[in-house]
């Protein structure tokens, strides 16, 4: 029976290598997939699927760590807070648009004064053409 399986002792094993490492991630792809399985989404999931998903949601972190990160940054802090992730999802289009409906615990609200109770601009009322003037 030469040639079938692995004889023993034939050579030093290779070190197991994961999937978040083979792809180039930080996420655990393994434990993505597995959630993706328990989680009845489909009756089968894909070799790519769990690496995918793990890719986009490493990316869409780092987005908001990044964003979160120069929030902090301009409010003279140097750790992130919630109200740094809430400052950075709202100022942001995309995200706010995406996140728009999620409430983020202890981010307080985006800072806000209507234009009418702002104070008139002193030179602003004499300038320009208006027929009072003759």
């Amino acid at each position: 029976m030469a040639g079938r399986g692995k004889a023993i002792g034939s050579g030093p094993l290779k070190k197991a290598t994961s999937r978040s490492t083979k792809a180039g991630l930080q996420f655990p792809v393994g434990r993505i997939a597995r959630f993706l399985k328990a989680g009845k989404y489909a009756d089968r999931v894909g070799a790519g699927a769990p690496v995918y998903l793990a890719a986009v949601l490493e990316y869409l972190a780092a987005e908001v760590l990044e964003l979160a990160g120069n929030a902090a940054r301009d409010n003279k802090k140097t750790r992130i807070v919630p109200r740094h992730i809430q400052l950075a999802v709202r100022n942001d289009e995309e995200l706010s648009k995406l996140l728009g409906s999620v409430t983020i615990a202890n981010g307080g609200v985006m800072p806000n004064i209507h234009s009418l109770l702002l104070p008139k601009k002193a030179g602003a009322s004499k300038s320009g053409p208006s027929g009072d003037e003759d």
